[in-house]
């Protein structure tokens, strides 16, 4: 029996033991009264039932193919067996190729392999179906017999709840914990080839490295400033344009708005926030680029076709629903009592909301800010498509810039060695990007914890 069919075989004996257990315990009519409601039991039973034939299935999993592999080393020949791991993986390869293509093979040799690797997985698929079957029976007699007894059902299954959650908390800790050691491992084989200083510091990026060492520019120049300016220029642009008008938008929709017009408004507004990057990226290259280089040309000032300019404002737009959308709900929770109080004191609506609304919601929309500026940093299509591919060392939002995101992509597309520092430098500007994000939400949290203090 197939994987799914197992899982399918799984989750049906799973509910008929809920069920069966449901029915037994709401009809129990026994001398003492049973220390849980009935839907407990029925959970319990259905978790005893179908946990431990999943958890078969998962271990089953991991060393099934082991097993598998060592029948096909057990019947090779004896004078194949005795011959180096090389030859004896090409006939491992050969075996696996003709299983998965369906083909025979003209070597007699890797019939009978085959032969022997699908009886070996057959007898495998079978064992594995009748322990599976096993457990999930036992499962079920063991949790009816123990709803005679004095079992704390409800308690069990919160036990197992909170196991769940612990569970899934760990996997997302673990998730985190492997992605930044992984990336760290890399920069680690890149700072041991370029160095950290010469990283951090340098103003030349030119990651193109030679296969022969005669060759020019065979060294490659990593410098990260350039990609590093570049980041922090088109995402200041951006910030500059969503912060205002998204904060306003927020206060309107919240303070000033009728709840008709923001009925329609808000769902309006949000769509922003779901039109695909490359669609903003297309825009920003055919329509923002040359209109902004057309009025620079006719203002005298010389203008690149693509240029920081046009990605932020761009960018900015497509970021301003994180700031609105959010910052409105955080202004929206704000307690009605603290506007009554404040109008009751003589104060205008607006002397309200700068005083006192903004005050109280500042943690909130700091958070939004912080959620849209890490959007702006991370932003790739719009920058390839608006700002271009040139790391160039400059401030000026007239020219074209790259980002780091923009160099990561492009220093791992297509076919790449991981053992050259070009490819290597990746793993290095992510790392960088990482603690330059940490640093803002290191920030963020400090804004917010002062601020929430205060106020609640």
């Amino acid at each position: 029996m197939t994987t799914t069919y197992l899982f399918l075989m799984i989750a049906g004996l799973g509910l008929f033991a809920f069920f069966l257990s449901f029915q037994r315990t709401a009809q129990y009519n026994g001398p003492k009264r049973l220390q849980s409601l009935p839907h407990h039991y029925a959970s319990l039973t259905a978790v005893w039932t179908a946990f431990p034939a999943v958890l078969l299935m998962l271990v089953w999993a991991v060393i099934e193919p082991g097993y598998l592999q060592q029948q096909i080393i057990t019947n090779l020949p004896a004078e194949i067996a005795g011959q180096s791991s090389d030859v004896i993986g090409l006939y491992l390869n050969k075996v696996h190729l003709s299983i998965e293509n369906k083909m025979v093979d003209s070597d007699p040799v890797i019939q009978s392999l085959v032969v022997a690797y699908e009886k070996a997985a057959l007898n495998s698929r079978y064992l594995n179906t009748a322990m599976v079957l096993v457990l999930c029976l036992g499962g079920i007699v063991a949790g009816l017999s123990r709803i005679l007894f004095k079992v704390h059902a409800r308690v069990g299954i919160e036990q197992l709840l909170k196991a769940f959650l612990m569970l899934c908390s760990g996997v997302a800790i673990v998730t985190t914990i492997g992605i930044v050691l992984s990336v760290m491992f890399e920069a680690i084989r890149f700072f041991n080839a370029v160095s950290v200083f010469d990283f951090i510091f340098g103003t030349a990026w030119s990651p193109q490295t030679s296969i022969r060492i005669d060759q020019v520019g065979s060294s490659g120049s990593f410098g990260a400033v350039p990609l590093f300016l570049g980041t922090m220029l088109i995402s200041l642009i951006a910030m500059f344009i969503a912060v205002p008008v998204g904060l306003m938008t927020a206060i309107y929709l919240s303070e000033y708005a009728t709840p008709k017009f923001r009925l329609m408004a808000k769902p309006a507004l949000e769509v922003l926030a779901g039109i695909p990057t490359v669609v903003y990226g297309f825009f920003a290259a055919l329509t923002v680029a040359p209109f902004i280089r057309d009025v620079g040309e006719s203002i005298g000032l010389s203008v690149a076709s693509e240029s920081a300019l046009a990605a932020g404002i761009v960018m900015g737009v497509m970021i301003i629903p994180f700031v609105s959308s959010l910052s409105d709900d955080v202004i929206k929770a704000v307690p009605q009592s603290m506007r009554d109080g404040s109008l009751a004191l003589g104060a205008t609506q607006s002397e309200t909301i700068k005083k006192v609304i903004i005050p109280a919601a500042l943690p909130g929309i700091v958070g939004s800010v912080l959620l849209a500026a890490s959007r702006a940093i991370g932003e790739t299509m719009i920058v390839v498509m608006a700002a271009g591919l040139a790391a160039n060392l400059t401030i000026n939002p007239l020219e074209a810039v790259t980002t780091v995101t923009v160099q990561i992509v492009t220093l791992l597309t297509g076919d790449q060695e991981f053992d050259s520092p070009k490819t290597l430098a990746a793993f290095a500007l992510g790392l960088m990007l990482f603690v330059t994000t940490l640093l803002l939400n290191v920030i963020a949290l400090h804004v917010v914890r002062r601020y929430r203090e205060q106020y609640e």
